[in-house]
């Protein structure tokens, strides 16, 4: 299967295009690195602005994007892609919208983040694995690569060691713990320096730990 990837010369035009979004920290002119975080099912961009209190340095523009409703996509992330489209496109031209206008103002691609939580990390991943290249770092708390199946054969290029932080609990409701080891087996096939942690009895959310690992991944950054 022919997975969709942005052509630059024919954005996609979905239910995610023109929506506001959220920031926070440096402005953008300023800063030395930019994060693009993504939200989950029935969140908010605010609501992602909160991972800002919990990274150390001042020097980061932080930039929450807006699902429209609320919701990337209708139905669970390991249905079939069809079922959740338009969503999926329309929000991974939402984030390639948003690495260019960071771009543009001077922050190359190997200092800008990409950090999702549950639906938002299923986005996150799935665009950098069909975008591959070499960013600052992807984080995916509680996610996985979308799609009923996920096929290696439909991944290719390189993300040239960029880190890649993958962490979930070994009983997530939502994320099974085995499309996390997939998503991580991409990665690897991708060339990315891939950091995979797996949380005992966690829930769905995101801990201490997790936290403190991509802290340091700023740090490295920075």
């Amino acid at each position: 299967m022919s997975l969709f990837r942005i052509d630059p010369d024919k954005p996609f035009k979905g239910p995610h295009q023109d929506q506001n979004f959220a920031t926070t920290g440096a402005d953008l002119n300023d800063a030395e690195m930019a994060m693009i975080l993504i939200h989950g099912r029935g969140a908010s961009a605010q609501s992602m602005l909160m991972f800002a209190d919990e990274f150390s340095g001042n020097s980061i523009h932080y930039r929450a994007l807006q699902a429209s409703g609320h919701t990337w996509y209708p139905r669970s992330f390991m249905a079939p892609k069809e079922m959740n489209e338009p969503g999926i496109s329309s929000g991974l031209q939402a984030i390639y919208d948003q690495i260019v206008t960071i771009e543009e103002a001077g922050i190359p691609k190997e200092n800008i983040m990409l950090l999702g939580f549950s639906q938002g990390a299923c986005l996150t991943t799935e665009y950098a694995a069909r975008h591959p290249g070499r960013f600052g770092a992807i984080v995916g708390f509680s996610g996985g690569l979308i799609g009923q199946h996920v096929d290696p054969k439909n991944y290719s290029g390189s993300m040239e060691q960029t880190p890649v932080f993958l962490g979930c609990s070994d009983r997530d409701p939502h994320i099974p713990k085995e499309r996390v080891d997939e998503t991580e087996q991409v990665f690897q096939q991708l060339n990315a320096d891939v950091t995979k942690r797996i949380y005992e009895g966690m829930g769905h959310t995101v801990n201490k730990d997790e936290i403190e690992f991509v802290d340091g991944l700023i740090s490295k950054i920075r």
